[in-house]
């Protein structure tokens, strides 16, 4: 069984603004983030979309009910969809992280995991999504890891591949069909 999932990363969050790879610390969202988020409610409010799965960290969270609160789709929270846990590299500058990323495809992190791990994780909360949302449209918010997630899933991109190519950030997400009907 077939689905559509939309996804966006969460709106720029004051980490982001600063540089930082806030990884598996909460971070929140700017100024010009709520004024994202708020805009991706306007954009997709309307789009179909039957639920919205959102990372449990509170910068995707706040993206989420700022674009989606007060009405009637749903926002489920799940874990899995995280970024990568960079461990005691969270929240330490996005340069030094990305120096050495193809270190970490398949060794963790110190006190993290790696990248693979972090693909791994998303992809099993993918495989649950069209047992109970099938033939329908969705929206995931999440980040890195999350669209690496979706990539090595739907497109049968390689963990190695998809850090080696780095992250583009695109204004209006990503669509994906996952599944055959």
């Amino acid at each position: 069984m077939s689905i559509e999932i939309v996804f966006e990363t969460h709106a720029l969050s004051e980490d982001n603004e600063r540089g930082l790879a806030t990884g598996w610390l909460p971070g929140r969202l700017g100024v010009q983030g709520r004024k994202n988020a708020a805009e991706m409610g306007r954009r997709r409010r309307h789009d179909g979309i039957v639920a919205v799965f959102c990372s449990d960290l509170r910068r995707s969270v706040e993206t989420a009910e700022i674009a989606f609160g007060g009405t009637s789709i749903p926002i489920l929270y799940d874990w899995r969809l995280r970024e990568c846990d960079f461990g005691s590299r969270n929240g330490t500058p996005s340069v030094e992280v990305s120096r050495d990323l193809m270190d970490h495809v398949d060794r963790p992190y110190p006190d993290g995991e790696s990248h693979r791990q972090a693909v791994g994780r998303v992809a099993r909360s993918l495989a649950e999504l069209p047992m109970r949302w099938g033939r329908r449209r969705v929206m995931v918010i999440g980040h890195i890891a999350t669209q690496r997630g979706l990539e090595h899933v739907v497109n049968r991109a390689t963990v190695e591949d998809l850090v080696a190519r780095g992250f583009q950030w695109r204004e209006h997400g990503w669509e994906y069909q996952l599944g055959q009907d």
